[in-house]
This record gives C-alpha cells, sequence and structure tokens, in this order.
C-alpha cells in the first residue's frame, strides 16, 4: 500500500482531535499537559483538593478557560468544594495516553541529546528512553546515564531494529539540520509516527505522522521582536525614513541662473 501523500511538518492539523471518543480543541490538548504538571506538583505538596481559581492561577489561565478544557474531559469538580487532585490528575494522565510508559529513542546524541536524556521529568510523566542514536563513530558505543540507567549509543543503521525491539513510539531528532530529513524517513520506515524535531528545518512526513518542532532560536527571536517593542514608545518597530529629496536639474538651473544674470 502506498504512503498518503507528504505533508509539511509545520502545516495546521485539524482543530478538533478526536481523544477518548470526544473531539477536543488542539488549543486544549496543548494546555492539558500543564494541568497535569500543575496537578502532580500539587498532589506532591499533600493537597487533595483545588478550587477552580487557585489551579487556574497555578496554570496562568483563567477560571473560565478551564474549567471549558475540562469539560472536554468529562465533570470532575464539586461546586464548593472543587477538584480531587488526584482522581483529576489520573483522568488528564488518562486523556494523554500517561497511564502506562512510552518508550523514545533520541536520534543524534550531542550536547543537546545529552542533555535531554539526562532530565528526570521524562520517566515521571510516562516517557522512557530506550535507544540513543548517532552516526558519529567517536559517539557510537560509548555509554550514556540516563537518569537511573545506562544505554550504549547504537549506530544510526541499526534504528529500525532499535524502534522494533523497544517498542519506541516517539522518535527525537537533536541532529544537525542537513541530517535531519534522511533521520525522519528512517524512523517513519522503521515504523514511528510521533517526531519531535529540534533541527532548525522543515521535515517532510506522510500525512499520518504527527511532527512537533521546536526551535529555541525562534523562541529568541519572538522575545526580542517584543523587547524591541517595548523600546520604542509608540509601539512601532519600523525605522522611519526621510522621503528622499527630489533630484535637481542641474542643466535647467544653470540655464535659469544665466538668464538671470543676464
Amino acid at each position: 500500500m502506498p504512503l498518503p501523500a507528504p505533508r509539511s511538518s509545520d502545516s495546521r492539523g485539524p482543530a478538533l482531535v478526536p481523544m477518548s471518543g470526544r473531539a477536543i480543541p488542539d488549543a486544549t490538548v496543548a494546555r492539558l499537559p500543564v494541568y497535569h504538571r500543575v496537578l502532580v506538583s500539587l498532589a506532591d505538596s499533600g493537597s487533595h483538593t483545588v478550587s477552580s481559581e487557585e489551579l487556574a492561577t497555578a496554570c496562568g489561565v483563567t477560571s473560565a478557560k478551564l474549567r471549558k478544557d475540562l469539560s472536554y474531559l468529562g465533570s470532575y469538580g464539586t461546586r464548593g468544594v472543587g477538584y480531587d487532585v488526584e482522581f483529576l490528575t489520573y483522568q488528564i494522565a488518562r486523556e494523554l495516553g500517561l497511564t502506562s510508559p512510552w518508550g523514545v529513542v533520541v536520534v543524534g546524541v550531542g550536547n543537546l541529546g545529552r542533555a535531554l536524556v539526562s532530565y528526570r521529568g521524562f520517566a515521571s510523566r510516562g516517557f522512557q528512553v530506550v535507544g540513543l542514536i548517532d552516526s558519529h563513530p567517536d559517539v557510537v558505543g560509548t555509554v550514556v546515564s540516563v537518569v537511573d540507567r545506562r544505554i550504549t549509543v547504537e549506530s544510526v543503521d541499526n534504528l529500525r531494529a532499535i524502534v522494533a525491539d523497544n517498542d519506541a513510539r516517539i522518535g527525537v531528532i537533536t541532529t544537525p539540520a542537513d541530517a535531519a530529513q534522511d533521520i525522519a524517513d528512517r524512523l517513519v520506515a522503521a515504523g514511528v509516527r510521533s517526531i519531535v524535531n529540534f533541527a532548525p528545518v522543515v521535515l517532510n512526513v506522510p500525512e499520518d505522522v504527527e511532527v512537533r518542532k521546536v526551535d529555541l532560536a525562534v523562541e529568541l527571536q519572538v522575545l526580542a521582536f517584543h523587547e524591541q517593542r517595548r523600546r520604542q514608545p509608540d509601539g512601532s518597530v519600523v525605522t522611519r525614513l526621510e522621503p528622499p529629496a527630489p533630484p535637481t536639474d542641474q542643466t535647467s538651473t544653470g540655464q535659469t541662473s544665466e538668464v538671470m544674470n543676464a
């Protein structure tokens, strides 16, 4: 069966994402991990219930938006009491698919790749790094500490086997830009349908492959834009240029001077 037509990884998907039989807006899906993170923190601090106002403030949204988002999951709040922290945490985790760990393979074990795999938050949020891939001969064969385990870096030629043997469902690309498309093609060929791309390039992938692009340089540029606007008293970032003076016809001017002096 031929693969679906490729699409650009920065093209927008549907406005609604079906989850557990319900259609949930993309914007709501993007906020669910924030709600989950805050709820986990509340549970760790010993909180058993939380009001919509308190939870919304901690998440940086309005209480109305929070209640609207959670309404897509079902009615889990109690008027006058709020939300049960443990129960709501589980419901959001279930919707996000975090009730069982997801295998992650990281391709590109340079500075960025090593920093990512050392992050302890992956395991607590339902993700387990199961494979490390690189193409550099000095890196392949080295052993890298991944939270509480040590993983040997494999050659890119073994990518398909690593994905299959470890049931990896998510691929993370931390390679240079010129290698990212080839790695994306290899991940797709190996059966991976979810990719996080840190390389500064747009990937072309089949329609059924989801790509999340993370570009720190772009985020910095957006911040630079806002910083520049703060420095402009009128909010404009466009440099005003004086219109050029009209060209002077020296011949005509000279002839006019001669007539006046005659």
